[in-house]
């Protein structure tokens, strides 16, 4: 408690702040009930649970706890960060964290829609991708919450170099990346998938 707080407003902002809290919490768990209703598997079909999986062309690529489009979500993260602070001034942080949490875990459910997944496979270089498991999904949502907590904590300059460092790293290793990814799922340049698909070959 501050000396310039008064007991009941200190006792009321604590139990707000834990509400609040509480909320992504409930996102989440709400998430992974509606991707197991939708059929998606808990684990891996290959019956274990992978800290890293390595090969973002193969069966296990997300299937497991963090994989090379793990950064991505991390970059979901900060971009989150930047537009609650933009759009939410009023609004205390961990509210502006309930609603990216709430948005990242809102496009893993569409993402692991029959629609979504026949569109990966047919327009960008995820051709194997048969969608995420539930582990997976909810990992993907804790990835993008640890980027809104770097972005809140660290200056603007080292998050931006953090986002260009990791979107550089994933397009050499995999030809892939968020800036790709988005640019593939909203208007496929054939050149660009052939360009991915080679490295493959």
């Amino acid at each position: 408690m501050t000396a310039s707080m008064p007991q009941a407003d200190y006792e009321a902002a604590k139990r707000n702040t834990l509400l609040v809290l509480l909320v992504p919490l409930a996102i989440v768990a709400l998430q992974a009930l509606i991707l197991y209703a939708m059929g998606r598997q808990p684990i891996c079909a290959c019956g274990f649970v992978k800290l890293w999986e390595g090969d973002a062309f193969g069966p296990g690529n997300s299937q497991h706890l963090a994989d090379w489009y793990t950064p991505s979500h991390v970059i979901h993260g900060f971009i989150f960060y930047f537009f609650a602070w933009a759009i939410f001034r009023k609004a205390s942080m961990p509210w502006r964290f309930a609603v990216a949490v709430l948005i990242e875990a809102g496009w893993e459910v569409a993402e692991n829609t029959p629609y979504v997944i026949e569109y990966y496979r047919n327009n960008t270089v995820s051709l194997g991708y048969v969608g995420d498991s539930i582990i997976n999904s909810v990992m993907d949502v804790v990835w993008m919450a640890l980027g809104f907590l770097v972005a809140w904590r660290a200056p603007v300059l080292v998050t931006v170099v953090l986002a260009l460092a990791m979107e550089a790293l994933a397009a050499y290793v995999i030809r892939d990346n968020l800036t790709l990814n988005i640019l593939m799922f909203a208007y496929p340049f054939e050149s660009i998938k052939a360009w991915q698909t080679a490295i493959g070959q």
